[in-house]
């Protein structure tokens, strides 16, 4: 690997310098600073016709004092349309994950209950679009690591009872942040996550122990017939994670190739070639 890539090293892909350390590759993005700021005061609109910054004292030009305007309380129950409260959202959550599925069901990491993905605001019933005083409700889905399976609760707010449920199985959504820092667990203690402590260790000099270093993106991986290693071929039914972790302050670390089986708890690597 390292012979392979030492050719390309300084090399300049698209405005983005390409640096490899290790058995997987870093690459070191440049983010936008005050892209679009006039920190002069004197373009985008920021100036005034005078040339005078506003803030500042007219006589003596020193700057007045800033005033922050504090922001209204969050009252327990939104209205209409208005985005879920935090109360709203972990009521809906208690509602929804209470009884047989509390009990049943399986998170990521293998405790009781399943795993929460997303509450939202639920859609009006058809008849209730012109109506101000219509019930709110919240959708709240969960992935269910014990039967690997996805299930949708609708929860009235107002009556504190959930309206409708359903499961599905092979279906994918996007991944919570608990799921992709448990991939990361699962990844720096197996063996194959060897390169990425390499490369975290060639990048800040220290040793990756824990997920809590890194930034983590994630994507559900899907098997494709003949593309991967056996121990992958129920990725889709199972939950599978490709990780993009980023050293904090620092590069990204490429483990495209390394596939981490949530369901399964297993990482395997997928066939380079």
């Amino acid at each position: 690997m390292r012979e392979t890539v030492r050719r390309h090293l300084g090399k300049v892909v698209a405005g983005t310098a390409i640096a490899v350390a290790g058995t997987a590759v870093m690459i070191a993005i440049t983010l936008p600073g005050t892209a679009g700021a006039d920190e002069s005061g004197g373009a985008n609109g920021s100036g005034t016709q005078s040339g005078r910054q506003p803030g500042r004292d007219q006589a003596n030009g020193a700057a007045r004092p800033g005033v922050v305007q504090q922001a209204p309380a969050e009252g327990e129950k939104g209205t209409g349309g208005d985005p879920l409260t935090d109360d709203e959202l972990r009521r809906a959550e208690r509602i929804a994950a209470s009884g047989q599925l509390l009990a049943a069901g399986e998170n990521v990491g293998g405790g009781r209950g399943p795993q929460r993905l997303t509450v939202d605001l639920a859609d009006p019933e058809n008849d209730e679009l012109d109506d101000p005083d219509a019930p709110r409700r919240a959708d709240v889905t969960f992935y269910d690591y014990k039967s690997d399976a996805l299930i949708t609760k609708t929860v009235n707010l107002d009556t504190g009872k959930v309206e409708r449920s359903g499961t599905q199985h092979g279906v994918q959504p996007p991944l919570s942040r608990a799921e992709n820092v448990q991939a990361a667990e699962l990844l720096i203690a197996d063996p194959l996550g060897a390169g990425l402590r390499a490369d975290y260790k060639d990048a800040t000099g220290k040793e990756l122990t824990s997920p809590d270093q890194m930034l983590y993106n994630g994507a559900v991986y899907r098997a494709t017939a003949g593309a991967q290693p056996a121990v992958l071929d129920k990725c889709g039914e199972h939950r599978c994670v490709r990780l993009f972790p980023k050293v904090k302050n620092g590069p990204w670390i490429d483990a495209r190739s390394l596939i981490i089986d949530l369901s399964a708890r297993k990482v395997a690597e997928l066939d380079r070639g």
